[in-house]
């Protein structure tokens, strides 16, 4: 006789099915294997207290401040601990309690409902700009095509092409200037009709940039204003393109001053609440989410969006992480910008790990042989 320690809800799942277990256990069982850790905030004390023993009845579990018992402050933050089932009988509960606990029923819902992607993607990055942070993501017309090749060979799934630089201090250009930056690669692309075996991705919000690359076999728009702009949104729209809607605090020239959040998921989930309502205005049905790693956050910002990306989950909408080689790396690990391949791995694994389905990556190959290690891990 021996027992083993099994590592996480993965391992539990392929251990009860190793087991033999049947159908409708298999699915009980691991429910209760899959632990979240929810932080509940500005509670009602009532609320809190009966929370508390609501959850306890379930098996479950309510951290408290000292004194919640007591009534000794009208409001609490708290912290709810349960796995998936306990989660779900919770959510019935609360839906039948006063003190605001039908809300926190919607909340505990929402988490209940969570789907991790079947599929990982990756994707690659093209720079028609002399002035991006990492110089070997720059391309011209000359080798646009061969590189774009190579990443198809090395799995690419998508490729992420911009002519004009968003890192921070960087210098906005016209939008006659962006055209005529990307106006050869996206006519060279669509004359080799390089769009049959692969997406390409615009990295743009100027509108008459974004309808030049529509009309020439680009299907998704990465849009670092989050469809600020309702001409974009337009566009989006009416080619049925995907949107990327990211969010950034401020603008590149200036987002690296000074950023400041009281509570960085709660405002970014806030964003993407009020623009995926306008994208839904706009009949664009095709979004993804980035939370926006380096545009206006601090280093504890971009931290807590990394390890959080379960929280934006629950919105429904596959998520784009982007971390290559960025300068938070250098905040932890000292290095420059070709000395970051390790911490970009570490970053995007744990990403995916967490829920994101798209990595925009500066090295393809590395990313596709760490995925596929991470896939055999986790079984």
């Amino acid at each position: 006789m021996h027992v083993e320690h099994l590592s996480s809800s993965m391992d539990l799942y392929r251990a009860l099915q190793e087991l033999g277990v049947d159908g409708g256990g298999l699915s009980i069982l691991a429910q209760k294997g899959t632990l979240h850790i929810l932080k509940i905030k500005d509670l009602h004390v009532g609320a809190a207290n009966i929370l508390k023993q609501d959850a306890l009845s379930v098996g479950a579990d309510l951290a408290v401040p000292r004194g919640t018992v007591m009534a000794l402050t009208p409001r609490v933050d708290t912290i709810l601990i349960a796995n998936e089932r306990q989660l779900k009988e919770l959510s019935r509960k609360e839906k039948a309690q006063p003190f605001g606990l039908k809300i926190v029923a919607q909340e505990l819902e929402r988490f209940c409902k969570l789907q991790f992607p079947k599929k990982i993607e990756i994707m690659g990055i093209i720079n028609a700009n002399d002035d991006s942070f990492y110089p070997s993501s720059r391309f011209t017309q000359s080798n646009v095509v061969e590189k774009i090749e190579e990443m198809i060979g090395q799995g690419a799934d998508i490729v992420d092409i911009g002519g004009v630089s968003s890192r921070p201090n960087s210098i906005t250009v016209g939008v006659e200037e962006e055209l005529n930056r990307l106006k050869p690669i996206v006519d060279l692309l669509y004359q080799e009709k390089l769009y049959e075996k692969i997406r390409f991705s615009l990295d743009s919000y100027s509108p008459s940039v974004i309808a030049y690359a529509l009309e020439r076999g680009f299907r998704m728009i990465n849009d670092i204003t989050g469809l600020k702009n309702d001409e974009v949104a337009r566009l989006c729209g009416s080619y049925q393109a995907t949107a990327v809607i990211m969010h950034m605090q401020g603008s590149p020239s200036s987002m690296q001053e000074n950023p400041q959040y009281h509570c960085v998921l709660h405002e970014v989930e806030q964003f993407f609440h009020e623009r995926l309502e306008k994208a839904d205005k706009f009949g664009i049905y095709d979004v993804v989410l980035d939370c926006g790693i380096g545009f206006g956050k601090r280093l504890e910002d971009n931290l807590a969006l990394i390890t959080h990306q379960k929280h934006f989950l629950a919105l429904g909408k596959p998520l784009l992480v982007g971390a290559s080689r960025k300068s938070m790396i250098d905040k932890i690990s000292p290095s420059s910008s070709d000395e970051r391949l390790g911490g970009t791995l570490a970053i995007h694994l744990k990403a995916i790990e967490e829920g994101a389905s798209i990595v925009r990556v500066h090295d393809i190959k590395e990313h596709v042989q760490a995925i596929a290690l991470w896939k055999a891990l986790r079984g």
